[in-house]
C-alpha cells in the first residue's frame, strides 16, 4: 500500500494538487458566500424574534437533510457541475454560521449598548466598536464549524462533476484501488484538521486581545 501511494505521488503529483486546488476553491468560495448570507441574517435575527425563530427552524431542518440527498434533490433543477456543488455546500454551512451569529449578538450586554448610545454613537458606530467585537468570538466559532463541515462534505462534489479530492476516493472505490481512497480520505482529514488549528489560533488571538482591551 505504501509503495503504491509513493508511486502515485511520483507519477501523478500534478493531478493530486489539482484536486486539492479544486477542493479548496469549492470550500472557501462556499464559505464566503455563506458568510455573506448568514452574518447579516444572524444580525437581523438578534434584533427580531420572528427572524430569529425562522433562522433557528431553518437551521434545524438543514441539519437533518443528508448532504448526498440534497445533491440529488438539486440535480433535476440546476444540473451538475460547480454551481450546484457550491449551492449545497453553502446550505450546509448556513446553520452553524446563523446560529452562532445570533448567539454572539444576543450575548452582548444591553448595558454596554446603552453606554455606547449615551456617548452619542449611532447604530453603525455601535455595531463596529462594541457589538461586533464582543460577538466576534461566537462568529469565529461558527466559521470554524462551517469550514470543517464544508471541507468534509466537499468530497461529495465529485458525484456531480465538480472535482475535488472526492474524485480520488470514488475513483479508488470504483477501480478497487485502495491507495486512491487512502490518499483522498487522509488529505481531506488533514485539510479539516489544519482548518480547525488555524481557526482555533485566530479565536485564541481574538480572545487574548479582548482580555487586554476589556
Amino acid at each position: 500500500m505504501i509503495t503504491q501511494i509513493i508511486h502515485y505521488f511520483q507519477t501523478f503529483s500534478g493531478e493530486y494538487w489539482s484536486y486539492v486546488g479544486q477542493h479548496l476553491f469549492l470550500s472557501f468560495t462556499s464559505l464566503i458566500i455563506a458568510m455573506l448570507i448568514a452574518l447579516p441574517l444572524g444580525y437581523l435575527g438578534s434584533h427580531n424574534k420572528v427572524i430569529a425563530g425562522f433562522c433557528q427552524t431553518f437551521s434545524q431542518i438543514l441539519r437533518i437533510i443528508p448532504s448526498l440527498a440534497l445533491l440529488f434533490i438539486l440535480i433535476p433543477f440546476i444540473g451538475t457541475g460547480v454551481v450546484p456543488a457550491l449551492i449545497v455546500l453553502v446550505v450546509l454551512a448556513l446553520p452553524p454560521l446563523i446560529v452562532n451569529t445570533i448567539l454572539g449578538f444576543n450575548e452582548v450586554s444591553p448595558i454596554l449598548k446603552e453606554v455606547g448610545l449615551s456617548l452619542g454613537m449611532n447604530s453603525m458606530e455601535l455595531l463596529r466598536q462594541i457589538t461586533l467585537p464582543l460577538a466576534l468570538l461566537y462568529i469565529l466559532n461558527g466559521i470554524k464549524l462551517a469550514l470543517v463541515e464544508i471541507i468534509s462534505s466537499a468530497t461529495l462534489a465529485t458525484y456531480i462533476g465538480a472535482g475535488g479530492l472526492g474524485t480520488l476516493i470514488f475513483t479508488g472505490l470504483g477501480l478497487y484501488k485502495m491507495q486512491y481512497v487512502v490518499i483522498g480520505a487522509v488529505s481531506v482529514a488533514i485539510l479539516s484538521l489544519l482548518s480547525m488549528i488555524l481557526m482555533d489560533a485566530v479565536i485564541r488571538k481574538v480572545r487574548e486581545n479582548d482580555q487586554r482591551n476589556y
